[in-house]
């Protein structure tokens, strides 16, 4: 009988994709959740899991071989008050993957405050494309793939590494527990105020991870960015190959169609033609090149395989269009991030006026901990909509610097109202959050007289 693993906290992306993962090697796999809805319940009653909804402690009973513990969950919950009662075994979920499936394994981990997904996904299709069919676990949903995570017999495996804790018997980062052959460090900043008290923290949690890449191996880092080059100075044991400055991996200017060159060490190696918009894709681009030559494939290959990149969900995704107005999505949720998101999309759409929608719903935003960053983050938009719902700071204060520019609004149908109210055709609507913002697309493009944009 195949082995029986209960994940705690399975609808989240990493644990939904770790429950897929350890389905396909064949283990029996049920999980619950405080939340079980879709789209993350559906997917994984398509594999056959079995969900239960909650946490109480009769799931006991289920008596698997190990409880997959996800770093939702917190000491008081009923469930793991019972499992550590009656001494059962239990793992996080990143050290589940590392010791049951990562290990062997030539593992590609994409480390940074931004682009993680879009990285990984990139790496992830260039294998693909090149004939490597790589497992995957990617903490978003990328467009040329059905699935977030899969495992298949390929040796290799790319993965999303989130400094975020592992849980709360285990505050390391999750990417400590990953092992990485080729390691990306591709940008950063102060970020989760509700786990790290500062910068060098968070540094110092990437200095962990920098330690296990072996000398064998490949760190591919953003040569621009003074933290990682701070990270590095601590002790670093790994080949380094740096991208966005001279003498590295560097991006030529863009052209009329977003199409740039690519240079290594000042040789330029080919020209990427692609659809993704802005400076911070052309870096991301840099990282991923660099890594796939790691592993053997050619950067005209991989320029070749980019071209054909279709993106990831919620990472400037058109949602749909009404009168002339177009609604994009976006998970940016950082001033950094919030900034180069609009910078991109002005870069396409050149004179059209952008209208950007944020909600700053992350844990470090609803502390405010970012708060003198937030208007110059979005100063390059024509108008800002801030949703305020639930924010224990004043956001016309912060905002009051744009002006008429700018409107806060804790009332989500009076946003989209007034957002109907204003924008005109050749409008671009940008939303902004890491949740799903109330539906506010669908409420949108409704009453600009569309049914449906999704």
């Amino acid at each position: 009988m195949a082995a029986h693993l209960h994940i705690l906290g399975i609808c989240g992306t990493f644990m939904g994709g770790l429950a897929a993962i350890a389905k396909t090697a064949g283990y029996r796999v049920t999980g619950c959740d405080a939340n079980v809805y879709p789209p993350m319940s559906e997917q994984l009653a398509a594999l056959g899991i079995e969900l239960t909804e909650g946490f109480d402690a009769g799931q006991l009973a289920l008596r698997p071989d190990a409880w997959v513990v996800g770093n939702v969950v917190t000491r008081g919950n009923p469930l793991m008050e019972a499992i550590l009662d009656h001494g059962e075994r239990y793992v996080s979920g990143p050290q589940w993957l590392a010791e049951q499936v990562l290990c062997g394994r030539h593992v590609l981990a994409v480390a940074g405050t931004h682009g993680k997904t879009t990285v990984a996904a990139m790496l992830a299709w260039i294998l693909e494309q090149a004939g490597r069919f790589p497992g995957f676990l990617i903490g978003g949903v990328p467009l040329d793939f059905p699935v977030s995570a899969r495992l298949t017999g390929s040796p290799f495996f790319v993965i999303e590494a989130d400094e975020y804790d592992t849980a709360f018997f285990d505050k390391r980062s999750k990417f400590v527990h990953y092992r990485p052959r080729t390691a990306i460090l591709n940008n950063l900043e102060f970020d989760h105020a509700d786990i790290f008290v500062d910068l060098a923290a968070i540094e110092r949690q990437f200095h962990h991870f920098v330690r296990i890449v072996p000398r064998t191996g490949l760190i591919i880092t953003n040569g621009a960015d003074a933290a990682l080059r701070r990270v590095l100075v601590q002790g670093c044991w790994t080949p380094v190959e740096s991208f966005g400055v001279p003498g590295g991996w560097q991006a030529g200017e863009p052209d009329a169609e977003g199409g740039f060159e690519i240079a290594w060490q000042g040789r330029v190696l080919g020209r990427l033609t692609w659809q993704q918009l802005g400076a911070h894709n052309r870096m991301n681009a840099l990282a991923a090149v660099a890594a796939a030559r790691h592993v053997g494939i050619e950067p005209a290959q991989a320029l070749e395989a980019l071209g054909s990149f279709s993106g990831v969900r919620r990472r400037m995704q058109v949602r749909g269009s009404a009168r002339g107005v177009t609604i994009y999505d976006d998970f940016a949720h950082h001033p950094t991030a919030i900034r180069t998101t609009i910078e991109g999309l002005r870069e396409h759409t050149g004179q059209g006026r952008i209208l950007a929608v944020l909600e700053p719903r992350s844990s470090t935003m609803k502390r405010g901990v970012m708060n003198d960053a937030l208007a110059s983050s979005v100063e390059p938009a024509d108008r800002v909509y801030v949703y305020t719902q639930g924010l224990s700071w004043d956001a016309p204060a912060v905002f009051a610097s744009l002006g008429a520019r700018a409107r806060c609004l804790g009332d989500l149908d009076a946003l989209v109202a007034a957002l109907a109210a204003e924008a005109r055709a050749g409008d671009h609507v940008l939303v902004m959050s890491n949740g799903g913002f109330g539906g506010i697309h669908e409420k949108l493009l409704a009453k600009l007289g569309q049914g449906s944009g999704a």
